[in-house]
């Protein structure tokens, strides 16, 4: 197995490619923006995408969902209490950018807590972690040891919750209660910045230093 990162759009969001070597069968997770990069990316691998997944339906985290799922006809995966937000993302990015988009299609899956799926011989969990949204979840990887956070948890910080989609306590419960658990090696992919493992976080993450989680 192995994770490519694409850094992609204006406010630079992570996407993923998650793909088994083997049968080169591969899972994109958060394809924010910039579908004809994703799409080379596969190309240059010889991969074949089989399903879409995403932490949560933020503008800068759908917006290539449509192109990809349009040209690939992979299905597409998403927690249902995000809906409404891809619902909006298309004219919040034509408000923001000025640019025509392909609106986001509906989910194939519907995502939940403790969910298990196998693509193509990667096996991963579904683990429901509202906070920053309310349909925000990260997938974690137990063989491989990693997590693909979105934007529950960076390195050195954590999701915004300020908006009304946003709940700073269910935030840090889920952090406490579903990440921190995980072994300390386990490599933490977010939405935003660098990756970062479980352990680092705990000792010197301070949002969660100052709460008594590290």
């Amino acid at each position: 197995m192995f994770v490519e990162t694409l850094t992609l759009g204006a406010l630079a969001e992570n996407c993923y490619i998650v793909a088994d070597e083997t049968s080169r069968a591969a899972v994109v997770f958060d394809p924010g923006d910039e579908a004809d990069r994703i799409l080379a990316a596969l190309r240059a691998r010889n991969l074949e995408l089989k399903l879409i997944a995403n932490t949560h339906g933020d503008v800068d985290h759908v917006m290539a969902v449509g192109p990809l799922k349009r040209i690939t006809g992979a299905p597409f995966a998403l927690h249902p209490a995000d809906l409404p937000l891809i619902k909006r993302a298309h004219a919040q990015y034509v408000q923001w950018f000025g640019t025509l988009a392909e609106p986001v299609p509906d989910p194939d899956l519907e995502l939940s807590d403790g969910q298990e799926l196998e693509v193509g011989g990667l096996k991963f969990t579904v683990l429901h972690t509202p906070g920053h949204t309310q349909g925000s979840v990260c997938f974690y990887f137990p063989d491989a040891g990693i997590l693909i956070a979105g934007d529950t948890l960076f390195q050195g910080g954590v999701g915004r919750t300020d908006r009304p989609v946003g709940n700073w306590r269910q935030l840090i419960e889920s952090i406490r209660g579903k990440l921190l658990v995980l072994p300390d090696e386990t490599v933490v992919y977010p939405g935003h910045g660098p990756p970062t493992t479980i352990g680092r976080e705990k000792a010197f993450n301070p949002f969660l230093r100052e709460l008594g989680s590290g």
